[in-house]
């Protein structure tokens, strides 16, 4: 091959994979599920602009440090469906000479993404090494520690809060500073509530989270309550956010977000609790949060699925870490291997994007039906008999009075089969006349044949329902009809 054909194969491939698109077909997510249920539809996703109100937020992370780029994603955040993105301000990246300013970065991206209709959410974070004590631009790189590093913190926070005070209402604190063996809980609450501090003076209304711990660390928040409460800070924030890696996403961290929810409750009930960033990666990977593990896109899908609606369940706010695969490598010795696979799509070293994986398309489909037209019911509204530990929550839809109910298998990491176990599922109360059973993978939308479904006064029962390790719905046909192509 001459170096003209090689050029052109090359251009070739790069015009591949600038032109990946998203598949609308009805057969776009394809598994081996087979519920052994009539299939009739599947379900079409909503984009930013047709959801009023959700629960849901996407990372947008990174950014500052060139581990990602937006225009390689920019396209597929609207259609996704989630209006809230979380971007990370960059102190070093924008003030790489003392004094002065850049934050034409920062801007760029701001602009493009209100101009699309989402909304930002800006993290203020890390050090920066222009000033002695200012600590690195990395994760675990500690807080200022001089005070000519705090002045300048300080300064650089009210800039940020000036420049962007009528285009971000919703801000975080430092990002995961537990992670830092030297970082106690009074310390955390200390630099959030300076911050805080200082973007309210700015911004009188802004809405403030707190905490940002890398799990919900039971010790450590409370560490940070008793510090923020004892000063009477606590009406500074709106939300306290922990993290959530665990490779079964359900057993072993819900127990500590009801601890953490009875904790909240005790000391400032009026602070929410918000999941701040989780995710998993879609292959094999030598670095990052739960790597060195054989994940898959299927069990990726699996796993995201299962922590948006677990917290949804459990009336915590949660966030989808991330929209792109990162690129931690770019920085020397900062970890092991190639890219972190973490993404809702796949991003090579140069960022291009080479395609869209599975948990993008169950992402919009759990987007397109839980929204805030639903109302969840109490945790003694459902019962469930199945051979496997099984997660159900209840949902009431608003507008119409119907119900859903979503389940699934959490006894274990989720993994690249299919099959489903029977399982019987009682609504204490609850309305259906023309119930579907919907998979949250695929998007299949399934007749469920009128035998399995009995009701006696307001309580009804299902019996014979398949169940598998990734979340299912039943709901009434009515409010997916809609998406039925």
């Amino acid at each position: 091959m001459n170096m003209k054909t090689m050029l052109l194969a090359v251009l070739a491939l790069a015009g591949m994979a600038a032109a990946q698109v998203l598949d609308t077909s009805e057969t776009r997510v394809q598994t081996t599920l087979d519920p052994k249920l009539k299939r009739i539809g599947t379900l079409t996703p909503r984009s930013v602009g047709q959801i009023a109100g959700q629960n849901w937020s996407i990372g947008c992370e990174t950014l500052d440090r060139d581990f990602t780029k937006y225009d390689s994603y920019k396209d597929y955040l609207v259609p996704l469906g989630i209006k809230l993105i979380r971007l990370q301000g960059g102190w070093a990246t924008t003030e790489r000479e003392p004094g002065k300013y850049d934050w034409r970065w920062l801007d760029r991206v701001i602009d493009d993404a209100r101009s699309r209709g989402l909304e930002i959410f800006l993290q203020t974070n890390y050090g920066n090494p222009v000033y002695p004590g200012g600590g690195n631009r990395g994760l675990g790189g500690g807080f200022p520690t001089s005070p000519e590093a705090w002045a300048a913190w300080d300064k650089w926070v009210e800039a940020m809060a000036t420049r962007y005070k009528d285009k971000v209402r919703d801000w975080e604190m430092w990002n995961e500073p537990d992670g830092n063996k030297n970082h106690t809980p009074e310390m955390v609450a200390d630099l959030d509530i300076r911050t805080a501090e200082i973007i309210r003076r700015v911004i009188p209304n802004a809405r403030i989270a707190g905490g940002i711990l890398c799990s919900p660390n039971v010790k450590f928040a409370e560490g940070w309550l008793k510090r923020v409460t004892c000063l009477q800070k606590q009406g500074l924030f709106t939300w306290f956010i922990y993290h959530g890696y665990t490779r079964n996403p359900d057993v072993g961290h819900y127990e500590n977000v009801a601890k953490l929810k009875a904790l909240f409750q005790q000391y400032a009930p009026e602070i929410k609790l918000w999941q701040g960033e989780a995710g998993t990666q879609s292959e094999f990977c030598l670095g990052g949060a739960l790597c060195k593990y054989p994940w898959t896109e299927l069990t990726q899908a699996k796993w995201m699925t299962r922590r948006m609606l677990g917290d949804l369940g459990h009336d915590v706010g949660s966030l989808v870490f991330s929209i792109a695969d990162l690129d931690y490598n770019r920085w020397d010795g900062y970890q092991l291997g190639d890219m972190d696979r973490y993404g809702l799509v796949k991003t090579d070293k140069q960022y291009r994007l080479l395609k869209v994986k599975m948990s993008y398309y169950a992402v919009q489909n759990v987007v397109a039906v839980f929204d805030d037209t639903l109302e969840r019911l109490a945790d003694d509204a459902c019962a469930v008999e199945c051979a496997k530990a099984t997660a159900c929550y209840a949902f009431k839809h608003k507008p119409s009075g119907g119900s859903l109910l979503v389940f699934w298998d959490k006894s274990a990491v989720p993994s690249n089969g299919n099959d489903t176990v029977s399982a019987t599922l009682t609504l204490a109360k609850g309305s259906f006349k023309e119930p579907v059973w919907v998979d949250t993978i695929t998007g299949g939308i399934f007749e469920l044949p009128q035998e399995k479904m009995s009701a006696e006064g307001e309580k009804v029962t299902f019996k014979d329902i398949p169940v598998y390790d990734a979340p299912a719905f039943i709901c009434e046909k009515s409010l997916v009809v809609k998406g039925l192509k």
